[in-house]
């Protein structure tokens, strides 16, 4: 049996898995008549606007997919489709169950904290499968037709437009909501956060799901995706011939039965401890990887080189993991250092924030810096890619934790909405507690992905641009990086900008609704939830424009304008720039929304005190930066990187002219 049918069997499985794990969470008991409501609310709200967000993207993507074919090939284009196509089917397939699991995890909670715990992982783990299973069967089929890594690039490029929008987009909606509905309510009218007063409660709801789950989901079927590609790409140029070829799509597959087995790992132990159980999942799969790896390494090669290579990526997700959750976890002690500060006002727990912020870079950056010198050692800059795909093996894994997140704060929702007993709230809350600590880690694990994947997309661009030497005090190069750097800042710019409008509209609205209808406060009056999730939909769709084009044509126009070796340093530029800028944003974000919660936990005066209010202004900061700027700068650097791709054989040409 050729071992590369092993690749697309692995993604049927996967699949057929997704959807034994639905079954396995709709027949369990949607709730109270008032618990379905509000989850239908919060469906209708989250599918609407998925449904106008992939309208408008599918209007642009027929422009680019004739583009595609007139200016490049029929392949490149055939694979554009096929991975936008994917990537908006794993969104959809994961933001279906996100918003069904939410009520059924909270009427869970009724019967004990590890039944509720259950659901939610296995609501999760639907867009985990989904994405891996629908990605390594995209790339493989498509090899399979094409028998070139070069032509199916496309897919590549068409699964990171839709992350592209997918996060900018859902991050301006989710923290336009966020922002609007901390500014009023609780700051100012001084109620609970999943009040049902709140007229921008439900579209804070449905944030959670189209920003952390449709997302995030995006943004990793993108980074799984384009590193199989480029892995494949670079692989063309090694002496291991075909095999090389093929074992990122066998290490992909790998990786699915380790995460299929590792989900099983996910129990409750004797201290009942939430993180610690969701953690033994994701070590477990790893630890799964490590063996499958070094048995198909042999099986493949006749010896172990590219195993230890793969060995340097299991070892950054690690590092990432346990560093990102030591400076955001509200556990630990930089989060307790921004909650101290906030006693003293709005402006020092900022300052804290955003020292700290800053000072997470430093070591997630020097372990994949010894990670890329160890891939290399091994096996050149193919390594580099092989250790990309090593630490993508938990994938699903990872996107199970972070679909947690959603569907655990929206089933606190619910159960603050639909007044169940304080019981079931305790349970919701110790959920969604850890599902703010796994949003974080997963953002970390994403940023660090995308880092090495761009690395990877970098080294093939440079083979296809036939650049053997990239020369810093070549002026055109310096140029391209100053270009590339000042691209994440403008992007990020963006994006901060968007929510900054959006959740101006929030407030006015909410605070209208709270003067002209005095019956909300009474609980006499019911808010006018569909009008926020209104100018959240229109907002996010609006605002997405402007940094999606700047992805788009900035390295088109430096290919054209000033040659491949200017886009080079763009692309340098930007890889480098983005990793710390996502960084920065994601962890100080995440550690200014622990330190409010560190607070509301009864530290420093508690909920309702002057340190509390300093740290929802904190947190209100911080939504943007760790929820839309932050995360985007993933799928900008890749964006960058596949366009660079596709037309690099029209910037040699055009620079000979």
């Amino acid at each position: 049996m050729d071992i590369f049918v092993l690749a697309p069997i692995a993604g049927v499985i996967a699949l057929l898995f997704a959807a034994f794990l639905v079954f396995s969470v709709l027949r369990k008991s949607a709730g109270t008549d008032k618990m379905q409501s509000i989850s239908n609310a919060i469906k209708e709200g989250a599918m609407a606007y998925l449904n106008r967000q992939y309208k408008t993207i599918g209007i642009v993507a027929a422009v680019i997919t004739i583009i595609l074919a007139v200016a490049i090939n029929i392949p490149t284009a055939v694979g554009f489709v096929v991975g936008a196509v994917s990537s908006a089917a794993a969104g959809y397939i994961g933001m279906n169950m996100s918003v069904r699991a939410n009520s059924r995890t909270a009427e869970a909670a009724k019967t004990g904290l590890m039944d509720a715990l259950g659901i939610a992982v296995r609501g999760g783990a639907v867009t985990g499968m989904s994405i891996v299973g629908l990605g390594i069967l995209a790339v493989s089929v498509l090899y399979f037709v094409y028998r070139s890594p070069l032509l199916i690039i496309g897919a590549g490029f068409g699964a990171s437009l839709i992350s592209l929008f997918a996060r900018v987009g859902g991050g301006i909606y989710t923290k336009a909501a966020d922002v609007g509905a901390d500014i009023v309510g609780k700051v100012e009218k001084g109620i609970p956060e999943d009040d049902p007063r709140n007229p921008a409660v439900i579209a804070d709801n449905v944030g959670d799901n189209v920003g952390d789950c449709a997302g995030m989901g995006a943004d990793l079927f993108e980074t799984y995706v384009v590193t199989l590609i480029a892995a494949m790409l670079l692989g063309v140029g090694t002496t291991l011939g075909t095999n090389a070829l093929v074992y990122p799509l066998i290490m992909a597959a790998a990786g699915i039965f380790a995460s299929i087995i590792g989900l099983q790992f996910i129990r409750l132990g004797r201290n009942k401890n939430i993180w610690t159980a969701l953690s033994k999942g994701v070590f477990a799969t790893l630890g799964i990887s490590v063996v499958a790896f070094a048995l198909i390494t042999y099986y493949m090669f006749g010896n172990l080189n590219l195993f230890y290579a793969s060995l340097a990526g299991l070892i950054v997700t690690v590092a990432v993991w346990q560093i990102t959750y030591y400076y955001t976890a509200k556990e630990k002690k930089p989060v307790q250092e921004i909650a101290k500060a906030a006693q003293t006002g709005a402006g020092t727990n900022i300052i804290a924030g955003l020292g700290i912020g800053m000072m997470s870079t430093a070591l997630p950056v020097i372990v994949i810096a010894i990670a890329i010198f160890w891939a290399y050692s091994f096996a050149g800059v193919y390594g580099i890619a092989i250790a990309t795909m090593a630490m993508l093996s938990a994938t699903s894994l990872i996107v199970t934790l972070d679909s947690y997140g959603p569907i655990t704060d929206n089933a606190g929702g619910i159960a603050e909405m639909s007044k169940l007993n304080k019981k079931v709230r305790e349970i919701t809350d110790n959920l969604d507690a850890v599902g703010n600590t796994t949003k974080a880690v997963t953002k970390g694990f994403a940023i660090g992905s995308a880092a090495l994947a761009a690395l990877s997309l970098f080294a093939a661009y440079a083979g296809e641009a036939k650049l053997t030497m990239i020369n810093l005090l070549d002026p055109t190069v310096v140029i391209g990086l100053f270009i590339g750097g000042m691209l994440t800042f403008v992007f990020s710019a963006f994006c901060m900008g968007a929510v900054g409008r959006a959740a101006f509209a929030i407030v006015n609205e909410v605070r209208r609704q709270f003067k002209t209808m005095p019956g909300i406060m009474k609980g006499t009056q019911k808010p006018d939830y569909a009008k926020a999730v209104d100018i959240c939909t229109v907002s996010a769709l609006k605002e997405m424009i402007a940094p999606g084009a700047l992805a788009v044509i900035a390295p088109i126009a430096v290919g054209f304008i000033l040659g491949p070796l200017a886009l080079a340093g763009l692309l340098a530029g930007a890889i480098v720039s983005g990793l710390l800028m996502a960084l920065f944003l994601a962890n100080a974000g995440a550690a200014w929304d622990n330190a409010k919660k560190f607070i509301e936990s009864g530290n420093f005066g508690g909920k309702g005190s002057d340190a509390h209010k300093a740290a929802v202004v904190g947190d209100t900061v911080g939504d943007p930066c760790k929820d839309t700027a932050g995360p985007a700068l993933n799928a900008l650097i890749k964006v960058l990187n596949t366009i660079s791709i596709i037309f690099a054989g029209l910037f040699v040409l055009h620079s000979l002219l």
